[in-house]
């Protein structure tokens, strides 16, 4: 493939300077310095070039110069499914979330919160059986949104999985401390004169990330194993927790029901999305998955089910077990079995939200590092990091550099600041994932006639418009005159879409139902939950857009630039070859 994969086809982590930025535009500084004259121009070309469904498939994998190994099916997908999910979110956020934002009504936080997943599951699901690469939403988008619209989501993507991981992590140190009869910071080194936000500084969530990025490393399938092993036990604990639970209940626990009103609701879900978060993960498992068509729906749509009815009844049973104002936020569940005198029993728990947390960390490995490796291939990010091992069929280079990210993460942050903005990069991409989706049924080239494209985008428009004016009435408001507005505009852009512009492709295998009113209500609410979102939050958020911006104009957009048109004129000339071959073939038949 030319110069530009020099590098990428080596063993392990060893690395030259060529494995990092091989393109044309980095040979020298005058080369750099004629590409990046032409900044606005290559831009332009990013913004509007659009990848295909066949060349995600066959030209991207093709870069990683080995191929990953096809071992998965439905049920492991499901097993990835529920052991990615069920984590931290549950075990840790639920008491954070009931004591300081929701009271007992958390449980409806769960509820909207999986409504809104289980919408972008559906989403993802189409996209995954369409596309089953390592990519996942990055790849949908850069199929349907462009380069550069994937490339935002790239970066909010990594930044999902690092602090996702990271916040996990540290709520295993959390519960290995109630496990040993220890608090937290027993475990943590504690610098007195830094920011108590990031001076806690955890050693122990290092080590686990570690260890279980060893088992990421070497196998595929045998993550799969372990992953199957430690979610059945899990789910055994979480069974003893309802049903031990709901035996010492108080039901005057729930009153009252939502001490912080409709709006305490709402600002919960949005920071509880950070529990359904690892449902992506298992969609980048579609490269590795025996038949994609089938095993795909089986396993996102199953397991989302599964975890959403499970997070409602174990909300349930803490808010019954406990009053929701002396939940403990560390370790909720531990403590509340304390509370009611069955204070063995919080071992037990503690067991179990361990295994479910060392298993939400594998999966979240597993999945960023497929990420990694996909964005990679498309030289957005170095070529060193696509790399798939030979021997072990695994992204070896992606997987060693996303965990020493999540490490450095994982060591200094509090875990309420990762998860606020953890919630923020992940309903963004949900959203554009979503809006993704009603592009790829509304638009394809050379089908869609020019009066059809204009209303897709006034739909679009108005559905995208009309969303976020919802989500900033309810951030700013408790009125109603907003909502009469920005309702029937919603309804107005959906339904302009369903009766006024024909779709112009259909899935091969599975496909959202009630296109498009269950994308767009995704869209709804993915957007109406960021607004439950805080000003600090926003403010760190809009700190690493800046940042990836920055990297895009210096480095990114120049690498991709310069890899498109190598790939695009070798293409060409195997193309002109096979032309060639097929008009000589012609006249030795008239000859």
């Amino acid at each position: 493939m030319g110069s530009v994969d020099k590098g990428v086809g080596r063993r392990g982590c060893m690395f030259k300077r060529n494995d990092f930025f091989p393109e044309e535009s980095f040979k020298s500084w005058g080369n750099y310095g004629r590409a990046f004259i032409q900044t606005p121009f290559r831009f332009k070309d990013r913004v509007l070039t659009r990848s295909s469904d066949q060349t995600e498939l066959l030209e991207m994998t093709a870069r990683s110069n080995h191929v990953m190994k096809k071992t998965l099916n439905w049920w492991d997908l499901m097993w990835f499914g529920i052991g990615a999910v069920i984590g931290s979110g549950i075990f840790v956020l639920t008491g954070l979330e009931a004591r300081e934002t929701a009271g007992p009504a958390v449980v409806l936080s769960y509820v909207i919160s999986g409504i809104s997943a289980l919408l972008s599951v559906f989403c993802y699901t189409e996209f995954a059986v369409e596309i089953p690469v390592a990519g996942g939403s990055f790849a949908y988008l850069r199929v349907e949104l462009g380069d550069f619209v994937a490339f935002l989501a790239a970066g909010n993507i990594l930044l999902e999985y690092v602090i996702g991981a990271a916040a996990v992590a540290r709520s295993w140190t959390s519960y290995f401390a109630t496990l040993c009869n220890k608090n937290p910071d027993d475990f943590r080194i504690v610098v007195h004169h830094m920011n108590p936000d990031y001076g806690h500084l955890d050693p122990l969530a290092v080590l686990a990330l570690i260890i279980i990025a060893t088992l990421a490393v070497f196998s595929t399938k045998g993550s799969s194993i372990f992953n199957k092993i430690a979610t059945v036990v899990h789910l055994f604990v979480i069974a003893f927790i309802i049903i031990v639970g709901l035996m010492n209940v108080n039901i005057a626990n729930y009153t009252p029901f939502a001490p912080f009103g409709v709006r305490g609701v709402f600002k919960a879900s949005a920071v509880l999305f950070f529990a359904y978060l690892g449902f992506d993960a298992v969609s980048t498992m579609a490269e590795e998955t025996k038949n994609p068509g089938r095993d795909i729906p089986i396993g996102l749509v199953g397991s989302m089910v599964i975890i959403t009815m499970i997070y409602c009844l174990l909300a349930v049973t803490l808010c019954l077990m406990q009053n929701y104002k002396t939940i403990d936020i560390d370790a909720p569940f531990s403590v509340a079995f304390s509370a009611v005198g069955w204070g063995w029993a919080k071992y037990i728990v503690a067991l179990g939200a361990l295994k479910g947390m060392t298993t939400v960390l594998l999966v979240t490995i597993v999945g960023a590092s497929r990420y990694l490796t996909h964005i990679a291939r498309t030289h957005m990010l170095p070529p060193w990091f696509a790399h798939v091992n030979e021997k072990t069929g695994t992204p070896m280079n992606a997987t060693i550099s996303m965990v020493t990210a999540t490490s450095v993460i994982a060591l200094f942050t509090n875990l309420r600041i990762l998860s606020n903005i953890l919630s923020i990069s992940t309903l963004s991409i949900f959203m554009l994932v979503s809006v993704g989706l009603l592009v790829r049924r509304y638009y394809s080239s050379g089908v869609t006639t020019r009066g059809s494209q204009v209303k897709l985008i006034m739909c679009l428009v108005l559905i995208l418009g009309a969303s976020c004016g919802m989500s900033c009435y309810r951030a700013y408001s408790d009125g109603w005159i907003g909502w009469v507005i920005a309702v029937p505009l919603w309804l107005l852009g959906t339904g302009g879409l369903w009766l006024g512009v024909p779709q112009a492709k259909q899935p091969n295998f599975w496909g959202v139902p009630l296109v498009p009113w269950l994308p767009s209500l995704s869209v709804a609410i993915n957007i109406f939950l960021l607004g439950s979102m805080d000003k600090d939050s926003y403010i760190r958020f809009g700190i690493w857009t800046g940042f990836i911006l920055i990297y895009y104009v210096l480095f990114g957009l120049h690498a991709s630039y310069d890899t498109a048109k190598v790939f695009t004129q070798e293409g060409d000339k195997l193309w002109n070859n096979a032309e060639d071959g097929m008009k000589g073939e012609e006249l030795n038949v008239k000859n």
